[in-house]
Parts: C-alpha cells; structure tokens; sequence
C-alpha cells in the first residue's frame, strides 16, 4: 500500500494543531483558576536557550503552513510574530488549519520528486519534496508542537 505526502503531512499537521489548540485552552483555564498571568506560561521556556511557549507555537504553524505552502502550491499567510495572547496564538493556529484544508493532494505529489530549497540561517538546504516533508518539515513540526 502506498502512502500520499498528503495523507502523511495534513492529517498529522492538522490532529496536532488541534490538540495544541486544545492546550492553549487548558492552559488560559489554569491560569484564570490559579490566578496566574498568562504572561507567565506564554513566555516560559523549558530551559534558558530555548524558545518561549509562544514561539514554540509559532514555530509549529509556521513549519505546517509553510511545508504545505511550498509543497502544494499555496500562499500561506504571513505572520509577524506579534502574538501575545492566548486568543492571539489560536487564531495563527486556526489560520493555519485554513491552509491545510485548502491543500490538495494532486500537487503535493507532484512535489514529491521536485527539489525544495530553503534557507536555513546563512545556508540553503536542498532537498527532494519527499525528503524535505519527511526529514526536515515533520520532525521540526513535531519537535515545536511537543516542547
């Protein structure tokens, strides 16, 4: 059985988008019921050098709309990073869901064999469509979702 970049990439993208919604939820609950500002969970980070919540967020969105951008033909929206709110992080989140769910599976397969190329700091990486969703854009998606 063969499995499609799209049926590896959206609804994966797409289930963990929704549940981190579903966090930012739980998260502005316990802040509301332990009388927290929510300015404390959104700019904690797991350890020093690492990226605050919010970024985190961020980076998960942005690995999800801009792989699927690249890979079926899409514009995703471009974010300025200014999000300081719960509410504000689960409308990038929603707006995100709205790029997924325009993708089709038609053009992401025809990226599978036609070469991706990003920066990456001072160094462009190349890679294969195949190649980038599975071993670039997946594992950074998954890597920011989970921390």
């Amino acid at each position: 059985m063969t499995v499609s970049m799209y049926e590896i990439a959206v609804p994966s993208f797409t289930k963990h988008l929704e549940a981190l919604d579903a966090i930012l939820d739980k998260a502005a609950a316990h802040c509301e019921a332990k009388k927290i500002e929510p300015e404390v969970l959104l700019t904690a980070r797991l350890y020093p050098d690492m990226y605050t919540f919010t970024k985190q967020v961020q980076s998960a969105c942005d690995f999800a709309k801009l792989s699927i951008g690249r890979l079926a033909d899409l514009k995703p929206p471009v974010h300025n990073d200014t999000e300081k709110t719960f509410a504000e992080l689960k409308t990038r989140i929603a707006e995100t869901l709205a790029v997924l769910a325009e993708a089709k599976a038609e053009p992401m397969e025809a990226a599978a064999d036609r070469e991706v190329s990003i920066k990456a700091g001072p160094r462009e990486l190349k890679f294969s469509g195949r190649e980038y969703l599975l071993h670039f854009a997946l594992p950074n998606f998954y890597f920011h979702c989970a921390t």
